[in-house]
C-alpha cells in the first residue's frame, strides 16, 4: 500500500485531480462566465508554454541521466537550461497548464485552483527536495540554492 501511495503522491497526478476539480466547479458552480474568448485562447497558449517548459526541463534530466521523479536522489545537479532560472521548471509548468485551464474553462468559480496548487507543490514537494540537493550535492547544492529562484 505505501508503494502505491508513493507512486500516486507526485505532482502529476495532484495536477490532474487540482484540473477535474476545476472543471466540476466550472460546470455544476460556475458563478459567473467570466473569461470570454480572448481569455481561452489566451488560456490554450498558457497551457502551450506550460507544456513547453516542462519538455525543455525534460530533456535536461534526459541529457544529465538523472531520475526525474520527485523522491528520487538526483545523480547530477542541472544548473543549465531552464534550471539557470527557476529551481522548479517542472512545478512551475504545471502551474502555467492550471492557470491556462481555469482560463479555457472560462468561469470564476476554479481561479482559486491554481493558487492552492501551487501553494501544494511548494510544500510538499519543493522544499523537501532542496533538502535533497544539499544533502546529494553539498555546497555546490546550496551555492544553486542560494542563487537560482525556486519559481522565478
Amino acid at each position: 500500500m505505501r508503494a502505491l501511495r508513493a507512486y500516486i503522491d507526485i505532482p502529476p497526478i495532484w495536477l490532474f485531480l487540482a484540473a477535474a476539480v476545476a472543471w466540476i466547479l466550472a460546470r455544476e458552480l460556475p458563478l459567473i462566465m467570466a473569461f470570454g474568448p480572448v481569455f481561452r485562447v489566451g488560456g490554450g497558449l498558457t497551457i502551450a508554454v506550460g507544456v513547453a517548459v516542462i519538455l525543455w526541463a525534460a530533456w535536461f534530466f534526459y541529457r544529465a541521466k538523472t531520475p526525474i521523479e520527485p523522491r528520487h536522489t538526483p545523480k547530477a545537479l542541472i544548473t543549465s537550461g531552464p534550471f539557470k532560472y527557476s529551481r522548479n521548471p517542472i512545478y512551475l509548468g504545471m502551474v502555467l497548464i492550471l492557470i491556462g485551464w481555469v482560463l479555457v474553462l472560462g468561469a470564476l468559480s476554479p481561479v482559486l485552483i491554481p493558487y492552492l496548487y501551487f501553494w501544494m507543490v511548494d510544500q510538499r514537494f519543493a522544499a523537501p527536495e532542496e533538502e535533497g540537493l544539499r544533502h546529494a550535492f553539498g555546497v555546490e547544492g546550496l551555492r544553486y540554492i542560494q542563487t537560482t529562484p525556486r519559481w522565478i
